[in-house]
């Protein structure tokens, strides 16, 4: 039986704050766009917070901090340097303890610049980076930045739990479809999760099948579209989800 235990909260349009919680009932908070769910959900279900991580600076990721640090005082959030507020800054490659727990710090740019991950085996939260079936755009990054970002998590564990931060697997897998309508695996996945209200988290290894934005390196997939390496491909599929 895990020690820790993962709680998602649904949070503004399609956003997911999530929470992992100790054997002390404890959490660490992700991504909170909002204070209101997370407070209400926290006293529910008799959790008390000791950390905040923030993944990236976009508002529906932070703008709950000040009031949770209100509602809580004392508690510290933690995030790149992209991010103003008045948090303890981290560095990408490093790590962040809390007791027995360790988060590594993955550097991720591409949807935004100072995007991070946080990877503390076998749970992954990453922001607008990585979504099932899909990938965040690029706001601030380069495509060549965003595929290096995509291929970092890619090369984790296939039993990584991906925790991304939207709701957006069903018009991913829509999308998808529309390019290899061959694929039975993603048609299926459709069908499977199409009735779903939360379809959170992933794995990787899910994700190496149903994700085309993590197939780009496929020669097949690459002859399909006339591309010669890669960074092309991803380049096209980034530019038809733009406008999917």
């Amino acid at each position: 039986m895990t020690k820790y235990k993962l709680h998602i909260i649904p949070s503004l349009t399609d956003n997911y704050i999530w929470l992992l919680e100790n054997s002390q009932h404890q959490v660490i908070i992700v991504d909170p766009g909002e204070a209101s769910p997370v407070i209400d959900y926290l006293s529910t279900h008799h959790l008390s917070p000791i950390a905040i991580l923030l993944t990236h600076h976009h508002h529906d990721h932070v703008d709950g901090v000040g009031s949770l640090q209100q509602r809580y005082p004392n508690l510290p959030a933690f995030g790149p340097d992209e991010i103003d507020l008045p948090i303890t800054k981290i560095s990408p490659d490093t790590s962040i303890n809390f007791g027995e727990l360790t988060f590594e710090i993955i550097p991720v740019p591409g949807h935004t610049l100072g995007h991070v991950a946080y990877y503390a085996k076998p749970y992954l939260f990453c922001g607008d980076t990585l979504f099932s079936a899909g990938c965040g755009r690029l706001f601030e990054g380069t495509h060549a930045q965003m595929l290096t970002s995509l291929n970092r998590l890619k090369a984790l564990p296939n039993d990584t739990i991906v925790c991304a931060a939207h709701e957006y697997t069903l018009s991913n897998l829509k999308f998808a479809a529309t390019l290899v309508p061959e694929d039975m695996i993603i048609t299926q996945y459709e069908q499977h999760i199409k009735h779903q209200a939360i379809t959170l988290p992933s794995t990787i290894v899910q994700e190496k099948d149903i994700n085309l934005f993590l197939r780009c390196d496929e020669v097949n997939l690459q002859k399909k579209f006339n591309f010669h390496n890669e960074l092309e491909l991803f380049k096209f599929f980034r530019t038809q989800k733009d406008s999917f």
